[in-house]
């Protein structure tokens, strides 16, 4: 029951993974540099308007639920830390743990809600988005990253399951 359980959450914490990852690489490769090239005024109000429609339902069912199902998985894993699948597990589960929800909370929203914050025309506004546009790429790269990692050691512990 427990090992049919722990699969579940491998391949519900992979899915989750994958999808936030894609998201998140998608952002950093092509949307920001995008937005990045138009007038700053343009570029803020659209990623305001991202910022807004993001936190729909479904979005926040993947982030928040892959979180908490990695957290759980690490729990189900942790009796048996010493052997390597439950070690891959774990480590998975930090990644997404720290590296998309951590991260996400910790740099990104506090940088959403300071561009929330200016007025798109305003000379604030303009500076703000210069260093908005490099500093939250950075930190939604390593969201691209550590889940990217998460979701290949899954399937590798998947492969080498006893």
């Amino acid at each position: 029951m427990l090992a049919s359980l722990a699969t579940l959450l491998i391949l519900l914490v992979a899915l989750g993974s994958a999808l936030m990852a894609g998201t998140f690489f998608a952002f950093s490769n092509f949307v920001m540099p995008a937005l990045g090239k138009l007038p700053a005024e343009q570029g803020i109000a659209a990623m305001q308007s991202i910022d807004r429609v993001v936190l729909n339902p479904l979005f926040l069912f993947i982030f928040r639920g892959t979180a908490i199902a990695a957290a759980i998985l690490a729990l189900i894993v942790f009796p048996t830390i010493g052997e390597l699948t439950s070690i891959l597990i774990a480590v998975a589960a930090l990644c997404y743990i720290i590296g998309t929800f951590g991260v996400t909370m910790v740099f990104n929203v506090p940088l959403n809600k300071a561009l929330e914050a200016v007025s798109p025309a305003s000379d604030e506004g303009a500076t703000l988005w210069q260093r908005y546009l490099k500093d939250w790429v950075f930190w939604n790269t390593v969201r691209t990253v550590l889940p990217t990692i998460g979701l290949m050691l899954l399937m590798i512990s998947l492969l080498v399951r006893d």
